[in-house]
């Protein structure tokens, strides 16, 4: 095991995160933001390793998990990723060892090896029912035998409850390294402020048209309607580029059947710009995204939200220093 020294720390120390299925960094970004330094992150998308690598100054290693010797990933205090589901069985016994499921079993490998104070994995919110509950049930279990093993917190949580100005629903799982004795913990609560599309998007300049997705509107984009007003929040940003959703300013859509929209024709229908979408994000700005217009968009989608990650490093700061703190007490004879 290459556990880090319990009593090693120190508070002006800064902790560390090493990042799994990074993306273009939304999860590392907002740990970065509340004092962690990212020192090694990973991506299989090439755009996203480069968008990854103009903000974080971390080593950013492009390419596939399972093809990465794991010596060579530095230990950690946090180790975080949204690792992907859809290997999961849902039908008959369930194996770790089944190919669809390598991504899963190589963050648990690397957990299991690096063994981090913290582990924090985000997923969505299919994940809490699919089997039946039993593919969550397996994946707390997986992370409680593991080596010293953690225990697992999963939590449903709304980003728009959080200051996020977006409908996203997501399960943010977080574990405990036994030996930190944390039986109970409790997600910060829901904030009271709703911060609204008007607020994110009004100083935001006008984009050019080759910022707007121009894809013709399938089907399955004219089955729902698509469009949130100034005062509300957004709909979920996805990361398929032609799936975005109407900018406010666009005409409302009006139900002309079952599963059937059309849209007004008093005004300008438009899709969200992938600068917009990147502020209902929560990115910065200034932040800077490398590739196609659909890997924009992509890299946008996939992420999680700046300040709900800033909420939770925010939150695992404060668990790590009162947690060095009272080792240095016990040190003490305290």
């Amino acid at each position: 095991m290459n556990i880090i020294d319990i009593g090693s720390k120190i508070e002006s120390e800064k902790y560390t995160v090493v990042s799994l299925f990074a993306g273009a960094g939304g999860l590392d970004l907002g740990f970065k933001n509340k004092g962690f330094k990212v020192l090694w992150a990973n991506d299989i998308d090439k755009d996203a390793c480069e968008t990854h690598k103009k903000w974080s100054g971390s080593e950013v290693v492009h390419g596939d998990i399972g093809k990465i010797d794991f010596e060579t990933i530095p230990a950690s205090d946090i180790i975080t990723g949204g690792f992907p589901c859809q290997g999961f069985s849902l039908a008959g016994p369930r194996k770790l060892d089944d190919k669809r499921n390598s991504l899963y079993k190589y963050f648990v490998n690397l957990v299991e090896k690096k063994q981090p104070y913290i582990v924090v994995a985000e997923n969505v919110k299919g994940i809490l029912t699919l089997g039946e509950g039993s593919i969550l049930e397996a994946i707390i279990e997986d992370f409680s035998s593991k080596g010293i093993g953690y225990n697992m917190f999963p939590t449903l949580v709304n980003a728009a409850d959080y200051g996020i100005p977006q409908d996203r629903w997501r399960v943010i799982m977080i574990g405990f390294r036994k030996d930190l004795a944390i039986e109970k913990y409790q997600f910060p609560l829901p904030f009271n402020t709703k911060v609204t599309l008007k607020d994110v998007l009004e100083d935001i300049p006008k984009p050019l048209e080759s910022d707007i997705c121009q894809e013709p509107y399938s089907s399955r984009f004219m089955s729902r309607n698509r469009k949130r007003d100034w005062e509300q929040v957004s709909y979920t940003i996805p990361a398929m580029a032609k799936q975005i959703a109407l900018h406010p300013s666009s005409p409302d859509m009006v139900k002309i059947g079952t599963d059937l929209w059309k849209f007004g024709d008093n005004g300008i229908t438009r899709r969200l710009s992938w600068q917009e979408a990147a502020a209902i994000q929560t990115f910065p700005k200034s932040m800077e995204f490398v590739g196609s217009l659909s890997s924009k968009y992509k890299q946008i989608g996939n992420a999680v939200p700046v300040k709900l990650s800033e909420i939770i490093a925010k939150d695992m700061r404060r668990i790590l220093s009162n947690h060095f703190k009272q080792c240095k007490i016990n040190e003490l004879g305290g």
